[in-house]
């Protein structure tokens, strides 16, 4: 895949789904940003990887969620490298509890936090990429914003919002050459899923087509994918990423 600009940032990049996607563009050729708000030698880790092989990282530390946090960034990024060309909001929090027990400050949290970070990111990247009229975002939303889940109404919510923004992004960054679009991931394997047992393990592919979890990497290239000059003619698009799970 050809890539016209030549750096990305990506939010929550330190770890999971955000270090492969990194891993994976840096292999295109591209300067990658890798933003974190804790554990700093995850994010120095992952910026050492990537140089030894070749690629071209930097670490940025900002919350995601702080409005000033996120301009400041931006503006780092485009005065050191003269544009944003590429933005993946990754970043996300969840705070799982059944609907009964669940306060409207756990509600308000995990809603405010994802929503705004990639409301931030979105808005943010429309302001840098229109002085070039050229530039590409994905946000990474989940299979629970348009199946639902148990447990998961605050996330759900958060998800599902995002993708309506996304296409409301894509429409007003159109006319300024800048796309906009989602992914939806399925259950894809990460730190978290290996602590499963293997019965609940079992329980879950069992429900998935292709009959295995996602792996990061599956994500990732999608991700390029929706970034790259190959999907130039799309934009406002919610991709899915599932296995066959929910289509």
């Amino acid at each position: 895949m050809n890539f016209t600009g030549s750096n990305v940032l990506i939010t929550g990049a330190s770890k999971g789904i955000g270090k492969e996607i990194a891993k994976v563009l840096a292999e295109y050729g591209l300067k990658v940003w890798i933003n974190y708000r804790s554990k700093p030698e995850l994010a120095d880790a992952l910026q050492a990887e990537i140089e030894e092989n070749g690629g071209k990282a930097a670490v940025i530390c900002f919350d995601a969620s702080d409005e000033a946090g996120f301009v400041d960034a931006i503006k780092t990024i485009v005065q050191s490298d003269g544009a944003l060309s590429y933005l993946v909001n990754n970043a996300g929090i969840t705070n799982d509890k059944l609907a009964l027990r669940m306060k409207l400050e756990d509600f308000d949290y995990v809603v405010k936090t994802n929503l705004d970070s990639a409301f931030l990111g979105c808005r943010e990247a429309l302001k840098a990429m229109s002085k070039k009229r050229f530039g590409s975002v994905v946000n990474i939303s989940s299979i629970v914003s348009e199946t639902g889940n148990i447990g998961q109404v605050n996330y759900s919510a958060s998800k599902g919002a995002m993708n309506s923004m996304t296409k409301s992004f894509a429409l007003e960054g159109a006319a300024r050459g800048i796309r906009y679009n989602a992914i939806t991931p399925g259950f894809i394997a990460t730190d978290m899923t290996d602590e499963l047992s293997e019965d609940i393990k079992k329980s879950y592919t069992d429900k998935i087509p292709l009959k295995r979890f996602g792996d990061p990497k599956d994500v990732a290239k999608a991700v390029a994918f929706l970034l790259s000059d190959a999907s130039g003619y799309i934009t406002g698009e919610i991709l899915k990423v599932n296995g066959g799970m929910y289509v």
